[in-house]
């Protein structure tokens, strides 16, 4: 299990444009909902909304250009550096669309949420409305999010929590990425609670909580196999 961090925890966000989920977390630590300061903001582009979000609140970036390195890894170390300078417990990636290698000392230290029920819909390619618009044409009645670890394969690391929706007869992907979205904003705070107070271990692809009871959320299916 890990350990409890030093209360707040320290948390680094990595984005690629307008910082939706930047914005959910940044409102979430400055009312008190979310004990966490993010001491550093990543942006893939120069050009991504979220820096002006990340600058109104006072809030350090960094911007990490895929296209300014010759590898995946040389991007990988820029990223993961800027990380371990600021001395962040924890990554959270909010729409980070370009590959960045984990590294070792990272390993189980940086989160993703993905706006559906892995492992269906998902990885290289399934992004934003991408997802959603293939959730609809597949004729899924049910969609929702997934809080997960994230691994050197996209969308593959091993999950934290999921929440569903209802996908509705007349949906549109913009319908449905509203309410997935609305899901997000709670279950990625839920998820970096749970990793900021040491009640959680990875063994193999299964993510255990410990410390919860046997009810949980509405829509929440949590990884529960530690709950025995």
């Amino acid at each position: 299990m890990y350990s409890s961090v030093n209360q707040p925890l320290s948390l680094a966000v990595l984005i690629s444009g307008g910082g939706t989920t930047l914005r959910n977390l940044i409102e979430r630590t400055a009312d008190g909902r979310l004990d966490a300061r993010i001491v550093l903001v990543v942006s893939s582009s120069a050009k991504a909304g979220g820096l002006k979000l990340a600058a109104d609140a006072g809030i350090p970036t960094r911007v990490c250009e895929h296209g300014d390195f010759a590898t995946d890894a040389a991007f990988g170390d820029a990223v993961f550096s800027a990380c371990r300078e600021a001395q962040a417990d924890l990554v959270a990636m909010g729409g980070f669309l370009k590959f960045a290698p984990i590294p070792a000392d990272f390993q189980n230290r940086v989160m993703n949420i993905h706006p559906a029920l892995i492992p269906a819909f998902c990885g290289h390619g399934f992004y934003g409305p991408h997802v959603h618009q293939a959730v609809l044409d597949y004729g899924a009645k049910i969609s929702g999010c997934t809080a997960h670890f994230v691994d050197n394969q996209y969308d593959h690391g091993p999950i934290i929590l999921q929440r569903t929706v209802t996908v509705a007869d007349d949906d549109t992907p913009q319908t449905l990425a509203a309410r997935v979205f609305a899901a997000e904003c709670e279950a990625y705070p839920e998820a970096i609670t749970l990793f900021a107070a040491g009640r959680l271990t990875v063994e193999g692809r299964r993510v255990r909580v410990f410390g919860r009871s046997e009810k949980t959320h509405h829509g929440d299916t949590e990884a529960r196999s530690g709950e025995q």
